[in-house]
């Protein structure tokens, strides 16, 4: 959905921001609900994997992982390694702590819900084997890259929690937080800019939401804003065409990156059979992508408001064969 600095990892298989439809014998406590002993345990564990990600020892990582997730661990491994640097002196606060029984779910269930605490967050789980869980969210700050941390844990006979799920997000990009991002998406809303406001949700979403698995009521709100937002325009199951310069371009898609610094537009097409001849000669190549932006700026000037710049990518299967990234004071509207 988005590109540029951002990574996650579950090996669990782990579901969407599903709505919980019927109560099930799956069970959840949050910290609160814990005893003392529940909550030093998890916090225990917690803090030794995560001073493991923060020292590089992905291998003593790797030994407290349940086996089904330790037999495909490069996911896993990659996340922690691309981690350290940004962790390394940060301070670790362990935020959310939950305990989740699902010992009486049938084995093969499609999907475990659990509702946790009030106002409830929801975690959802496919493809769950029976047993006890827990999920710590931990934040990793006082560093210029702060990160947020989702653990999901299993509990075992023999060697107690164990690691079974990782997943790793930014708390802040371009120098913002999602709230920041939120509060702007409502501001491009009431002005009618309804492609800024939309990346901007999007940006909000990403940063406020710990794991694609987790919902509440306040990102349920965020994602029913963000839908109304949607622009008409944009590409989704099937690529959508903008003309420019006498020539149609299929955009097949259009997200967001912040791998440059500030918040920049990326969109990508893919080029005809004429096109991608022009695009083996250098200078008729920046011509071509410097006229689709130009084009997308029209059709949407307040792009110019939202974005550091654009990041324009020529796509041929899977592979890119010319990119360009202009800041906007760089792109010159023929308007």
């Amino acid at each position: 959905m988005r590109s540029g600095t951002r990574w996650a990892v579950a090996i669990l298989a782990m579901g969407g921001l599903l709505l919980p439809s019927v109560a099930g014998a799956a069970t959840c406590e949050t910290e609160s609900q814990m005893t003392p002993a529940q909550r030093s345990a998890l916090v225990n564990v917690v803090r030794g994997m995560v001073s493991k990600v923060q020292t590089g020892d992905v291998q003593a990582l790797r030994s407290q992982t349940i086996p089904a997730v330790a037999s495909q661990f490069d996911a896993i491994a990659a996340a922690a390694n691309r981690l350290k640097p940004m962790v390394q002196s940060a301070t670790i606060t362990v935020d959310n702590l939950y305990a989740m029984d699902a010992s009486s779910e049938k084995a093969g269930s499609p999907q475990t819900e659990f509702y946790c605490g009030t106002p409830v967050v929801m975690l959802t789980f496919p493809n769950l084997p029976p047993g006890k869980y827990g999920l710590a969210i931990v934040h990793a700050t006082g560093v210029p890259d702060p990160q947020q941390i989702s653990l999901v844990l299993s509990e075992t006979p023999a060697n107690g929690w164990m690691l079974a799920g990782f997943v790793s997000r930014p708390m802040i990009e371009a120098g913002h937080n999602g709230i920041w991002y939120w509060e702007q998406a409502r501001e491009y809303v009431q002005k009618k800019m309804n492609w800024n406001a939309w990346f901007y949700y999007r940006a909000a979403a990403y940063l406020l939401n710990p794991a694609e698995f987790l919902s509440s009521p306040n990102l349920q709100k965020l994602n029913k804003e963000m839908d109304a937002a949607r622009p008409a325009g944009l590409p989704g199951a099937k690529p959508v065409t903008l003309n420019a310069s006498g020539s149609a371009f299929s955009i097949a898609s259009v997200s967001t990156t912040t791998e440059f610094g500030g918040l920049d537009l990326v969109v990508n097409y893919v080029p005809d059979a004429t096109q991608l001849a022009q695009l083996r000669d250098p200078v008729a190549a920046r011509k071509q992508v410097v006229a689709l932006m130009t084009a997308m700026l029209e059709s949407y000037p307040e792009l110019r408001a939202g974005f550091h710049g654009i990041w324009v990518r020529a796509q041929q299967g899977n592979a890119a064969v010319f990119a360009l990234d202009l800041p906007m004071e760089q792109i010159h509207s023929t308007q």
